[in-house]
């Protein structure tokens, strides 16, 4: 059954934003538990920009359901993530300027440098994910590394979905969705689990969470932006109303 796993980096965006103690990302994640979310993601950048090494270690001792930790594959990182354990840890390019992700992780340019990192997350007990573009070369890169999920980038999606009037029926964006659907087949054919994110909405994510084989959705920006009318917890559960839904008709 598909999963919904909530990321929750923007409570912390808005926590920053005055430098003060509100709102609490720990607080969002027992909020977003509650609203149905299978899982709570976090992206630790390398200049704590938003969440921080206090906020990663008190989301790990109080989180009851599923962590993902989303990081840079350095050492550092990988230090901190065998010490915090999560369930999960997503590798993900990072930019110094980026607002956000931009794209997917090159693993054919690094293959040598990633496996050691995937190795070491293994040995510490913890699944490695890999954030990737839907490129077959990056795929069969990610099974030599050792990669035990792929999530697919939904970004060029949800921006052709966007760009042609919120139509999922254009032609942009069908064919962006046919390349998510052709790179989650391939992956799981890998051995690996298929999930899926970026920039996905509660208008662009039935498409997505309708596609054969999707194990779990990555969503936070439209979740905490809606929350902020609605709360938190409603937001999730309309999300993950919505995700069920599209995955109970193409059953």
């Amino acid at each position: 059954m598909i999963e919904l796993s909530v990321n929750i980096d923007h409570v912390a965006t808005l926590r920053q934003a005055r430098r003060t103690w509100e709102p609490d990302p720990a607080w969002a994640a027992v909020e977003a538990h509650l609203g149905g979310a299978d899982g709570i993601t976090v992206h630790l950048r390398e200049d704590r920009r938003h969440i921080n090494d206090d906020d990663a270690r008190r989301l790990r001792e109080l989180t009851q359901v599923k962590l993902n930790l989303e990081m840079a594959a350095t050492g550092e990182m990988v230090d901190i993530a065998c010490r915090l354990k999560p369930e999960m840890a997503m590798l993900v390019p990072e930019g110094r300027q980026e607002i956000t992700t931009e794209g997917g992780l090159d693993i054919v340019a690094r293959q040598a440098r990633l496996r050691e990192c995937v190795a070491r997350l293994a040995d510490a007990g913890i699944a490695t994910s890999v954030f990737i573009d839907a490129d077959p070369a990056q795929i069969e890169a990610a099974a030599r590394i050792g990669a035990r999920v792929c999530e697919i980038h939904t970004g060029p999606y949800a921006h052709a979905f966007h760009d042609a009037g919120r139509d999922a029926a254009s032609r942009a964006a069908r064919a962006e969705l046919d390349k998510v659907r052709a790179a989650g087949e391939a992956a799981r054919a890998a051995g690996m689990r298929f999930n899926a994110g970026h920039a996905l909405n509660y208008y662009n994510v039935q498409p997505i969470a309708a596609l054969a084989g999707v194990r779990e959705l990555h969503i936070g920006h439209a979740i905490v932006s809606r929350a902020v009318f609605v709360g938190l917890r409603a937001a999730v559960a309309e999300m993950k109303r919505l995700m069920r839904e599209a995955a109970g008709r193409a059953a």
